[in-house]
């Protein structure tokens, strides 16, 4: 069976949660108040009403409690000065109680029953008295929340060595899984300055035209191997995967050496010393990005 649902999401760059928008008239970029595990929420409308099917949904589909009002909007506007206001006090206890652990973001629930606050620290932190002076302030709960590298530079945002904004702020909604195997692929300097972004572990976008390498590692023949062409046989001096091309190397009568480039049309049926899986040694350094 199909449910007709409405795609919700609750950050500018998160993941899209379904709702069930019951009878109410839901459009695209609509303020929606809804029940989550966390509380009675504000989010916005990324998808219009449309069916589903019912292995695609979590159950129980939650309805929305109503289509945001103007007041809705003020509130929400509150609560992002509350937010502020609650950073500056919790560095200050922060501060105060000598804790090591960084302060990332504050989050006020729509109905403001809770409060929760983003941290990064390089181990487990004892926030007991933390939470009891912030409590006493606040007379709210308080949740402190430990957060990973990537889920920091997704929070803050940034630039990437690309010098554009990070991916992870900008439009990625989860995280996807990157090894250095996919830097190896596509023939990338292993460096950890070379592939790491701002939040020191491996670059997103290398996960993006990985398959595409994957698919050519196993058609394009190895640089150094020996292929036919319509030129006699040449040795592969390199392997572009992007454009399909080898550059090969043949040796004329006259013992002099050309270049030249075939496309993986021409050689594909001639050569089936192809590349094959190799083991990839990571030095140390290598070892302190990897988070896979």
């Amino acid at each position: 069976m199909n449910k007709t649902v409405i795609g919700v999401r609750f950050k500018d760059v998160g993941k899209v949660y379904y709702f069930d928008p019951g009878d109410v008239s839901i459009e695209i970029g609509d303020g929606v108040i809804v029940e989550t595990i966390r509380g009675v929420e504000f989010g916005e409308v990324v998808l219009a009403p449309r069916e589903i099917k019912d292995e695609k949904i979590i159950m129980p589909l939650k309805p929305i409690i109503k289509k945001a009002e103007e007041k809705d909007f003020e509130k929400l506007e509150s609560n992002k000065k509350k937010e502020e206001e609650a950073f500056c006090i919790c560095l200050e206890k922060i501060q105060k109680h000598n804790m090591q652990m960084k302060l990332i973001k504050v989050e006020y629930t729509f109905d403001g029953n809770k409060i929760i606050f983003y941290f990064t620290a390089d181990g487990r932190v004892d926030f007991r008295e933390l939470v009891k002076d912030l409590a006493s302030i606040f007379k709210t709960r308080i949740e402190l929340r430990q957060i990973g590298v990537r889920d920091e530079a997704k929070m803050l945002g940034g630039l990437g060595p690309c010098g554009r904004p990070c991916c992870c702020s900008q439009f990625l909604g989860d995280f996807q899984p990157v090894s250095i195997r996919m830097a190896k692929e596509q023939n990338l300097s292993l460096s950890p300055t070379k592939i790491s972004g701002l939040c020191g572990r491996l670059m997103c976008c290398l996960n993006y035209e990985n398959e595409h390498y994957k698919a050519m590692r196993k058609l394009l023949p190895r640089v150094g191997s020996t292929i036919k062409t319509e030129d006699g046989e040449a040795e592969v001096v390199e392997a572009n995967a992007i454009t399909e091309t080898v550059t090969a190397k043949i040796i004329l009568p006259d013992n002099s050496v050309e270049m030249k480039k075939y496309t993986l049309k021409d050689i594909q049926a001639k050569s089936s010393d192809t590349n094959d899986e190799e083991e990839i040694e990571i030095d140390e350094d290598m070892k302190s990005i990897l988070d896979e």
